[in-house]
């Protein structure tokens, strides 16, 4: 299985469990397989849910902020990879 680079993390919210990734390249849309790797960090994992400024989305663009429901911690700075089979 071949990984793009799609962007990074900027921050975690614990409580709701979220991640707000940067975009960086190409796009992310729900129900795509994300891998987070970073220091600690090496998980894959499906979106299920993928917000902006509180708007549910569908598919988020490069140099988007968004917001991903995660069910693991991730951490600033770790690298999001799509996942592509």
């Amino acid at each position: 299985m071949a990984e793009d680079p799609v962007g990074v993390v900027v921050n975690y919210y614990a409580k709701p469990s979220v991640a707000a990734i940067q975009v960086t390249g190409g796009s992310i849309k729900k129900g795509e397989l994300l891998k987070y790797k970073g220091h600690t960090t090496d998980h894959s994992e499906e979106v299920t849910s993928m917000e902006i400024e509180n708007q549910p989305i569908e598919e988020a663009k490069d140099g988007d902020v968004v917001g991903i429901k995660v069910k693991d911690r991730v951490r600033e700075k770790d690298k999001v990879y799509k996942v592509i089979e």
